[in-house]
């Protein structure tokens, strides 16, 4: 009896060896199985890496043309926040305000002041991060406080001549300098230039001056034209 009883408990000791050796066996190949499929093929790589590029041929242009609107209308509202301003400063200080714009070696300025002679230029969308010939300025109107008071209808990009607003002390449009009466509809037209010149592209932000009283509105695309 206790030799048959010595030999029970051995051959459980042998079973729970056998079971514990298994299961590090199992562990083992496990293990070995992950290292081995722990990386990608050269296959998968490949695949991975023509998606990349395909997503990227698609997205890239779409964001670019975001990026470049977003300029423009940020330029047009420096614009109408120009305007704007010397309309409510000729009202509260009852003097004339002017605002000029000329385009200074591929660079949109624009100037706000009081008097007849701007001193103040200031690039176009500086503060915007904008640099030179990535927007192009133009306006329908040559000098309103010319002689001839005379208005030029056809858009005049990149001159570096002033093109000037002038609202008299009541904020109205100041009459020309041989008293007739000053020209509505002007524009002032803020563009996207197309590639490989300074002319304007089709992606354009204006503001139209429609009233003698000095109503604005922004317009955009065919609009401006």
């Amino acid at each position: 009896m206790a030799a048959d009883y010595t030999i029970e408990k051995l051959n459980v000791r042998l079973l729970q060896l056998h079971h514990r050796n298994a299961k590090s066996k199992l562990r083992g190949l496990a293990s070995e199985y992950n290292q081995r499929d722990a990386g990608f093929s050269l296959l998968e790589v490949l695949v991975v890496i023509v998606m990349i590029g395909v997503l990227s041929a698609i997205a890239i242009p779409s964001w670019l043309a975001f990026v470049k609107r977003q300029q423009v209308n940020k330029a047009n509202d420096a614009v109408l926040a120009a305007l704007q301003d010397a309309q409510q400063e000729a009202k509260k200080k009852k003097v004339s305000y002017s605002v000029s714009f000329r385009t200074d070696n591929n660079t949109p300025q624009i100037a706000m002041y009081q008097g007849s002679t701007p001193t103040n230029w200031l690039d176009l969308g500086r503060d915007l991060g904008i640099k030179p010939k990535q927007i192009v300025l133009g306006t329908n109107l040559s000098n309103l406080n010319t002689n001839s008071g005379s208005v030029t209808y056809a858009s005049a990009f990149n001159t570096n001549a002033p093109q000037t607003i002038t609202f008299d002390y009541m904020g109205i449009l100041a009459p020309k300098t041989n008293n007739n009466a000053p020209d509505t509809d002007l524009k002032v037209v803020v563009a996207i230039p197309q590639a490989g010149n300074n002319s304007a592209g089709q992606v354009k932000r204006c503001v139209i001056m429609e009233t003698l009283i000095g109503g604005m509105r922004t317009a955009k695309d065919t609009s401006c034209s």
